[in-house]
């Protein structure tokens, strides 16, 4: 079995399952993305944790399930919302947004569905 490319980090706070995950401010860190400029480099899997200082999973590769935060069809490039959850990249005219990857398959807000991890930036 191939799990793809799955680190584990130390936790900025608390981070659900099937979100988003970018970078704190200290080295090493994760934190649950909260905007899509969020340095976002992966989503966690199956399990969370409830506070700082605990160590996460983080899926940086692969085709992974994640919680939607609203309306997404498959071939959509997706970004995070205020709740980590995988919203449509809409950046405006000029501005910069980071990417977990892209849609492969349509949803709703509250679906877990599922992403093809490639964490990138996208320009508008």
């Amino acid at each position: 079995m191939d799990l793809g490319l799955i680190k584990n980090f130390t936790s900025a706070g608390a981070i659900a399952k099937y979100r988003i995950v970018a970078t704190d401010a200290t080295s090493g860190v994760v934190k649950q993305a909260t905007t899509a400029t969020d340095k976002i480099i992966g989503c966690t899997g199956v399990a969370g944790v409830d506070a700082a200082d605990k160590r996460i999973d983080v899926c940086m590769d692969d085709i992974r399930a994640i919680e939607y935060g609203g309306d997404v069809e498959f071939g959509d490039l997706l970004t995070s919302d205020a709740q980590g959850r995988a919203v449509v990249a809409a950046p405006a005219a000029g501005a910069n947004v980071r990417i977990v990857g892209t849609a492969m398959e349509d949803g709703a807000l509250g679906v877990i569905g599922k992403v093809h991890v490639i964490p990138s930036s996208l320009q508008g």
